[in-house]
């Protein structure tokens, strides 16, 4: 892989890592002052502050295990695919773990100027659990 893809997924790694934790003012300087982040049913934020407050009624927290990463370059910047698997714990403090998501990040400049999410959170009923039970197995934190 070459060397501006390699920084590109160092990037979107710390990036992720600093969101997964918590350390919002961390995640922050990975971020263009012009990003836009695009989740699950074109919800469209501008911040981390704007993510936050748009996520607040579907879970308490939410955290990657990220499996792998796939890159490419392009004359709008280096595009970092992130695949694996989300962990966390619902709105009704259901722990879950195990559900696919797939991120796609436009780095330019050593900054993620896009970001895009896909998961299966909303099908696998994952946000409506009230209980563990209320989850399909697969779902469960272990």
């Amino acid at each position: 892989m070459p060397g501006e893809l390699m920084t590109a997924v160092a990037v979107v790694e710390d990036y992720l890592a600093a969101v997964g934790a918590g350390r919002t003012a961390d995640a922050r300087r990975f971020l263009s002052p012009d990003a836009t982040l695009v989740f699950p049913g074109g919800k469209t934020y501008r911040s981390l502050d704007e993510l936050a407050e748009g996520s607040a009624g579907r879970y308490r927290f939410v955290d990657k295990h990220r499996d792998e990463y796939d890159t490419l370059s392009t004359p709008d910047g280096d595009v970092v695919y992130s695949l694996g698997r989300l962990h966390g714990e619902n709105a009704h403090g259901v722990a879950f773990d195990g559900v696919r998501y797939a991120d796609r990040f436009l780095v330019r400049d050593g900054l993620i100027v896009e970001q895009r999410v896909w998961n299966d959170l909303a099908e696998t009923g994952v946000l409506t659990a009230r209980t563990p039970d209320d989850l399909d197995e697969r779902w469960r934190a272990p």
